[in-house]
């Protein structure tokens, strides 16, 4: 299973970072490319930590769901997400390229055994499954943008 943990998981992403445009059309969703690339962003600061997120209570922040949304369903195209992760000023494109792929470093450098705040969707979650998440995430929206 690929992993924000694993560092060719980690390189397969930003190489595919390479091969989006910012004028790439979304096959679903609202948002725009570059809109989605500082989704990612805060999304990796908010794994980290960094920005903070209401929690939700849904029926996903519970085993055995939440396990099954992790580490195996796909990915539902078009589904809600926190209103903190939806910032509408994605600001300069090779920027933002640049800043998702710092962010991925980082992540993939983070000692695993620091503290993890809470998801907002997911709530409690492991080291094993931030990682895990963290990847599918980016690997969801790159698909959405065709890379």
């Amino acid at each position: 299973m690929k992993t924000l943990w694993d560092e060719p998981s980690r390189t397969e992403l930003k190489s595919r970072l390479d091969h989006l445009q910012s004028n790439a059309v979304a096959r679903w969703g609202r948002m725009n490319a570059p809109q989605m690339l500082i989704h990612l962003v805060d999304a990796l600061r908010m794994a980290k930590g960094e920005l903070k997120t209401a929690p939700r209570n849904l029926p996903i922040r519970y085993t055995p769901l939440k396990q099954l949304v992790i580490y195996w369903l796909p990915f539902p195209k078009g589904a809600p997400t926190a209103p903190e992760l939806l910032n509408q000023d994605p600001g300069d494109w090779a920027e933002g390229i640049a800043t998702l792929r710092a962010q991925i470093d980082e992540f993939g450098s983070r000692d695993p055994k620091a503290p993890w705040p809470e998801h907002p969707a997911f709530g409690r979650m492991t080291t094993k499954a931030w990682g895990v998440l963290g990847y599918r995430h980016i690997d969801h929206h790159l698909k959405q943008f065709g890379v």
